[in-house]
């Protein structure tokens, strides 16, 4: 299967255009208020309608409640929600349940104890990111531009698709693909300039470089 690319974060026409030229299968909007990278639903109304049937558009919420996702739907007409925050496997079956729209979990890893909740998402999510733990004191969750032990997922035996995240750019994106075996991977800091800022090359050259490891993968 071809691997599955993602920006994620993106926040302006620039960038999102750039990234749909360079070959994006997913763009990636958040909504989160703590995040560099947080956008209004005005912005994503504009930004969703510019990506509308030109890659598959996913909606980034950290623990959000239902008014906040259905404003999020009802805006940004967003192809999957992916879930980033503590949301346990009942509020995801909930989720689905009201909204109809695929799922991604994201499941923060660092060790492999981490991976224990597989199991429970199966039924539930129709894909798992794997992305490093925050540090203890951080605001937000995610690796924060920190890769973790791509080595914990080398023997994973998982029936639901997954993508790997935290600490990718266009240096390391072959390595993790070639220990994960993941179906797609996942950029966001990886690909700034400062945070919430994209560079449009580092953009471009991300994309090269997952195109060029799913090439090597084929042979």
């Amino acid at each position: 299967m071809p691997l599955l690319v993602k920006i994620c974060g993106l926040s302006t026409r620039e960038t999102l255009d750039v990234a749909l030229e360079g070959g994006a299968d997913m763009v990636g909007f958040v909504f989160f208020p703590p995040s560099p990278r947080h956008i209004s639903l005005e912005t994503a109304r504009e930004l969703g309608g510019r990506a509308k049937g030109r890659a598959v558009k996913v909606a980034l919420t950290v623990d959000a409640d239902d008014a906040t996702i259905e404003n999020i739907i009802e805006t940004l007409r967003p192809d999957i929600l992916q879930l980033h925050g503590t949301e346990t496997t009942a509020r995801l079956r909930d989720l689905k349940q009201k909204f109809g729209l695929p799922l991604m979990k994201a499941l923060p890893v660092e060790t492999a104890a981490d991976l224990a909740p597989l199991p429970g998402y199966a039924g539930v999510a129709d894909r798992i990111l794997f992305d490093a733990r925050a540090p203890k004191d951080a605001t937000r969750p995610g690796g924060l531009g920190a890769p973790f032990d791509w080595h914990l997922l080398e023997n994973l035996d998982l029936a639901l698709p997954y993508m790997v995240s935290g600490g990718l750019n266009a240096e390391n994106v072959a390595e993790a693909v070639r220990v994960t075996r993941a179906g797609g991977v996942d950029v966001s800091s990886g690909v700034e300039r400062t945070p919430g800022v994209k560079d449009p090359e580092l953009i471009r050259a991300f994309i090269r470089a997952a195109r060029a490891t799913q090439e090597l993968m084929v042979r």
